[in-house]
C-alpha cells in the first residue's frame, strides 16, 4: 500500500470550510489565515486529482464528487478522534477492559440493559462476562480474576451491595408422571425419580445446584441446557421462576409443589473483588448495574 497522499488536517479544513459556509468563516473558527485554509484545500485537490469545492459568489459549495469523499471523511476524522480520546481515557486510568462474573441466576437481561446505558460512555471499553456457578464465582472474587462479580453469597472478608433475591420453582414437563399428583409432593416421591442439577463451575470445591436427594441425577452446565431436557418430558428441576414463567403460562411446563418448599428464593449481591484498585469504567458499570434494582 503506498503512502496516503493527504492528511487528517487538511479533510478537516475541507470540512470545516464546508460546516461553516466559507473560508473566511472557517479561518475564525479555527483561528487560522484564510490564506493558508485556501493553501490546504488547493494542495488536496491537487494531491487527489479532483474537484472537491467550487466558489459560487462569496461561499464555497462541495462538487458532486467532493460530496461523497467528504461523507467518508467524517467517517475517518471522528474514529481518530475516538482513539485520542481514548488514548487520553487509559493515560487516566480509563480501563481497556471488564471481567464481569455472572451468577447464572442473575437475569442477564439487567446486565444488558446497564451494559446498553455503559455502551455510549464506555470509550472503547471491552466487556468478558463469564457465566459462572456457587464456588466458581466465588473463587473468581477470591481470586480477583474479575473486576465486578455477581454472586450469591459472597466470600467473607468481601463486602457486597444487594442487588435482588431470585426465586426458583420446581418444575417438570406437564407429560412427567410427578406432573399428574395433586397432593403435595414428599422427599421419597421426589428422590425416586431423574432430577436436574446444575454443575458447579468452581475448580477447587464444587457444588452441585439445589436439592440432591434424587438416586438419578444428571449434572449440566445452566438452566437453558436443563429447561431443553424438561421440554423433552424428562426429569425435575428447581429453575429461576424468570426463565420458566412464560413457559408455564403456556402449559408448556408443569409446577411442581413440594411439602414444606413449594418454591424457594437466593439473594443476588454486587461485589467489587479489588475496591482499591478499582477503576473509573468499573465505577460507572458498577452504579449502572445498580440503578436496575433501584
Amino acid at each position: 500500500m503506498g503512502q496516503a497522499k493527504s492528511t487528517l488536517e487538511q479533510w478537516r479544513i475541507l470540512q470545516a470550510v464546508v460546516d461553516h459556509g466559507g473560508y473566511a468563516q472557517a479561518a475564525q473558527k479555527l483561528n487560522k489565515s484564510q490564506s493558508s485554509l485556501n493553501h490546504a484545500v488547493a494542495k488536496l485537490q491537487s494531491q487527489l486529482g479532483v474537484s472537491l469545492l467550487e466558489i459560487k459568489g462569496r461561499k464555497a459549495y462541495l462538487t458532486e464528487t467532493g460530496e461523497v469523499l467528504l461523507r467518508r471523511s467524517r467517517h475517518i476524522t471522528r474514529s481518530v478522534q475516538d482513539l485520542e480520546l481514548l488514548a487520553k481515557s487509559l493515560e487516566k486510568g480509563w480501563e481497556p477492559t471488564l471481567i464481569i462474573a455472572r451468577e447464572i441466576i442473575y437475569p442477564m437481561e439487567k446486565l444488558i440493559d446497564a451494559l446498553a446505558l455503559f455502551e455510549p460512555q464506555g470509550r472503547g471499553t471491552r466487556i468478558i462476562i463469564i457465566d459462572s456457578v456457587i464456588s466458581g464465582t466465588q473463587e473468581l472474587i477470591e481470586s480477583e480474576q474479575v473486576d465486578i462479580a455477581i454472586a450469591g453469597t459472597p466470600p467473607q472478608r468481601y463486602l457486597a451491595e444487594p442487588l435482588d433475591h431470585v426465586e426458583f420453582l420446581l418444575v417438570c414437563h406437564p407429560s412427567h408422571p410427578l406432573a399428574s399428583r395433586l397432593e403435595p409432593l414428599d422427599d421419597q416421591t421426589l428422590a425416586e425419580h431423574l432430577q436436574l442439577v446444575i454443575k458447579d463451575t468452581g475448580q477447587m470445591v464444587r457444588t452441585d445446584f439445589g436439592w440432591l436427594k434424587a438416586e438419578q441425577r444428571w449434572t449440566v452446565s445452566n438452566f437453558h441446557e436443563a429447561i431443553a431436557i424438561l421440554d423433552k418430558g424428562l426429569g425435575f428441576c428447581w429453575i429461576p421462576a424468570h426463565l420458566v414463567t412464560e413457559k408455564l403460562n403456556r402449559g408448556e411446563l408443569h409446577q411442581l409443589n413440594l411439602q414444606g418448599s413449594s418454591h424457594r428464593r437466593a439473594a443476588l449481591n454486587l461485589i467489587i473483588p479489588n475496591r482499591d484498585q478499582q477503576g473509573p469504567a468499573s465505577q460507572l458499570l458498577e452504579q449502572l448495574i445498580l440503578a436496575q434494582h433501584k
